[in-house]
């Protein structure tokens, strides 16, 4: 059984995963439109694995006797001025999810609710790996320099990690 306290920091969870989907999903529109389709399908593919972890977080609120809530959204900006601007908004955002994932787990600990606290170290684990994404992403950008010919390579890099991503044998967010 949750505490309120849990339930409800589980719940502000659900909204930021449930958010940076949608910001995700904005990003990898705009990088369509851009011309950066490998760009876009690893921001696309990206926005499904922040859903399924929203989706992950409703169950287990739920599983445990509380109520996962489907939180109403802002829109996200719809335009950027550049592939560098997205990935570092990514950086951004990515550092602010470990935040409360952090703050989720501290306060799990004082209220003494260890099931929870098991739950979340996937949440932990993950939060290494996507910040660490982001980080080389920014820095390979940095490295690059606006040079267009990089960013057709940078574009085909980020089409590889998408299409390999997408072909693992268990979708992010299931284990």
């Amino acid at each position: 059984m949750l505490s309120k306290k849990v339930e409800a920091a589980l719940n502000k969870q659900i909204e930021l995963e449930a958010a940076s989907s949608n910001y995700y999903l904005s990003m990898a529109s705009w990088a369509e439109t851009q011309g950066l389709n490998g760009v876009a399908n690893f921001l696309y593919g990206h926005s499904d694995e922040e859903r399924m972890h929203s989706m992950k977080l409703i169950r287990f609120v739920n599983e445990r006797g509380g109520h996962g809530l489907v939180p109403a959204l802002k829109a996200p900006p719809a335009k950027y001025k550049s592939v560098n601007e997205v990935f570092e908004t990514v950086l951004h955002h990515e550092e602010k999810v470990s935040q409360s994932i952090n703050e989720l787990v501290d306060l799990c600990l004082k209220e003494k609710d260890y099931s929870t606290h098991n739950f979340l170290q996937w949440y932990v684990t993950e939060q290494i790996e996507e910040e660490a994404l982001a980080r080389t992403s920014v820095d390979k950008l940095k490295f690059m320099g606006g040079e267009k010919a990089a960013l057709y390579f940078f574009d085909r890099d980020m089409a590889a990690h998408a299409t390999a991503a997408a072909t693992s044998s268990t979708p992010k967010g299931m284990e």
